[in-house]
């Protein structure tokens, strides 16, 4: 059990009382609240320690929100918790990470889970921004989906309420091949990519025809071979399979084809431009 100076006083422990337990080792003092044990606090009762702690509203975000979601795969190194910038400095806590932020409101705060925490939407987009690698934050976002922790209605909504945030862009362009609506503009920004690594303009939607005769459109089109470029929606596994086995059947054809995500266009340009001056280099 965690609670606050105040509430120890409701029950009729005064500062002295609390005092003597706590050098006792009876209790332990986390910040400015107590856990009533001796042992080692669990992450749970952390969170708790540092809410109680907070001089004004606080609520767990991030990492540490989403993994009480149900995130896997992205396991928080401490615990995040958000405070109103302006409220004033909490005391250092081990193990917990303060946030300070102009937009966080009472509204921003759910109550359901027990511990104070902010919403779905807003523990990814935090979760997203603070961390330091694009190309994790990106798989944070897309995981907060395939993992059905969050809709993607509401991380849009909370992109845009966020304004500029760390990763800003790249999140909302990832958002779009999440939902599967930004195709065409993968497609823009795959052809600046080669116009960077050295090669003509290519042919857009290229009509080829396979081993059977069917006429198939391909994205670009550089001559000696060609590239298809998959937007998020390609990722499902119906989806996946039937752009495997088109792609097959154009390479039985004698094509010769690379693939990029979205996501390698947006997050390692510099592998796409590599990969593309090979290509000009061994297919002539």
């Amino acid at each position: 059990m965690v609670v606050s100076r105040p509430q120890l006083a409701s029950f009729g422990y005064d500062n002295d009382a609390t005092r003597r337990r706590a050098m006792s080792g009876e209790w332990q003092q986390v910040g400015n609240a107590f856990v009533l044990h001796s042992g080692i606090p669990s992450d749970h009762q952390l969170q708790w320690a540092a809410v109680l702690t907070a001089p004004g509203l606080a609520a767990v975000t991030a990492r540490t929100a989403t993994a009480c979601y149900g995130l896997r795969g992205f396991e928080p190194v401490a615990v995040d918790v958000l405070i109103k910038r302006g409220d004033g400095s909490p005391p250092r806590i081990d193990g917990v990470h303060w946030h300070e932020s102009r937009r966080f409101s009472a509204r921003d705060v759910v109550l359901s889970a027990g511990v104070p925490m902010v919403s779905r939407g807003r523990a990814v987009v935090d979760a997203a921004a603070w961390t330091p690698k694009r190309r994790v934050a990106c798989a944070l976002m897309a995981a907060s989906v395939q993992q059905r922790i969050v809709p993607t209605s509401a991380l849009r909504q909370e992109l845009a309420a966020a304004g500029a945030i760390r990763h800003g862009r790249i999140l909302r362009s990832i958002l779009a091949d999440i939902e599967g609506g930004a195709d065409s503009l993968s497609e823009i920004d795959f052809v600046v990519l080669a116009r960077k690594a050295g090669l003509p303009p290519p042919i857009r939607q290229s009509i080829r025809y396979d081993s059977a005769g069917r006429r198939r459109y391909l994205d670009a089109d550089f001559g000696t071979f060609v590239v298809e470029v998959d937007g998020g929606v390609h990722l499902h596994a119906p989806n996946y399979w039937a752009d495997a086995r088109r792609q097959n059947e154009l390479v039985l054809g004698g094509d010769r084809i690379l693939r990029f995500s979205s996501y390698a266009i947006r997050v390692e340009e510099d592998v796409v431009i590599a990969q593309l001056r090979r290509a000009h280099q061994v297919f002539g």
